[in-house]
């Protein structure tokens, strides 16, 4: 009887050993994401916590902490907690800034965690493990094709830029390439609005006030074109007659859907869902052990009357 006790003991310390064997797959995921401070990052915010709940609920072996920063030295504080006090062993990250989040994130990666960057990418890309973002080459090219065709080649023009990132300066040269070929198009400015409707209406102010004649507007970015729209109306001017913002939030594409405004007549898609594949993708990766490709991107095409219908997702916060 003893005997068998001393076995069945044994059999049990084996089998705690054992243990770590199936614990090694465990996945403690950080994700690291801007606080919601206009509608595409609260669409962003809004997909990451559904990441959470259907993931964790899919996968005993998973465990995602979602952390929210409204700036990005708040970002970079977080980034050392959920190492430090959270445990991770794989982040994803959509950087605040560029610039500002570069060391942080390689501050992490060098702790040995798997590192997935989204949308905002760092200034030294080999920090990351995987890159997942939407076409924001596209995102520039489709708005400065439409632009050029609606005005034949040739008006004044002026445009509005999110936060100094890489992705921004992508939009931007893509932008800017396509305008090239129209020297008949001026493009008299492009300012920085944040992806924030109140700064985009001060920089529409100033716009409007410099600028005696604009025949379009690219805000790139639906939440600036809010406060573009608001300043114009405001301004009472008529000179504008086409604005162009971008991302497909659901308030523009449902003035596509209803052609209210002849101002807005195209938009171009960009949603705040890949955070959520960028989530599931990671997650599922490294819980077999395995990698993601270099490089995922997610296309954005243009959005009309005709197919707004197909873009246009009531319930969703963006």
């Amino acid at each position: 009887m003893k005997f068998s006790r001393r076995l069945f003991a044994l059999a049990a310390v084996a089998a705690a050993f054992a243990l770590p064997a199936h614990a090694q797959h465990q996945v403690n995921l950080g994700v690291a994401i801007p606080a919601a401070t206009h509608g595409f990052t609260a669409g962003i915010v809004w997909w990451a916590n559904e990441a959470k709940k259907e993931l964790e609920k899919e996968h005993k072996d998973l465990k995602i902490t979602v952390k929210t920063a409204a700036n990005a030295g708040e970002q970079a504080n977080q980034l050392q907690d959920l190492v430090t006090a959270n445990k991770i062993n794989a982040l994803v990250v959509f950087p605040f800034e560029s610039a500002a989040l570069t060391k942080p994130v390689a501050q992490v990666k060098a702790k040995g965690v798997y590192v997935t960057v989204v949308d905002r990418g760092l200034t030294d890309p080999s920090i990351q493990d995987a890159y997942v973002a939407g076409d924001n080459t596209a995102f520039g090219k489709v708005p400065a094709e439409y632009i050029a065709k609606a005005l034949g080649g040739k008006g004044d023009i002026v445009a509005l830029r999110g936060i100094a990132t890489t992705l921004d300066n992508e939009r931007m040269d893509a932008f800017n390439g396509v305008m090239k070929n129209y020297p008949g198009i001026h493009l008299l400015d492009a300012k920085y609005g944040n992806w924030n409707r109140d700064d985009a209406f001060k920089v529409m102010q100033d716009y409007l006030t410099r600028f005696k004649h604009i025949d379009a507007v690219w805000a790139a970015d639906d939440d600036m074109m809010v406060g573009v729209l608001k300043a114009i109306d405001q301004a009472k001017r008529t000179d504008i007659k086409l604005v162009f913002g971008g991302a497909g939030a659901k308030g523009m594409i449902k003035e596509l859907i209803d052609g209210k405004d002849p101002r807005i007549q195209a938009n171009v898609s960009y949603s705040p869902k890949f955070i959520y594949d960028a989530i599931k993708l990671t997650a599922e990766a490294r819980l077999k052990g395995e990698k993601l490709p270099a490089t995922t991107i997610i296309p954005s095409v243009l959005i009309t009357k005709d197919n707004a219908k197909s873009f246009y997702f009531p319930d969703s916060p963006f």
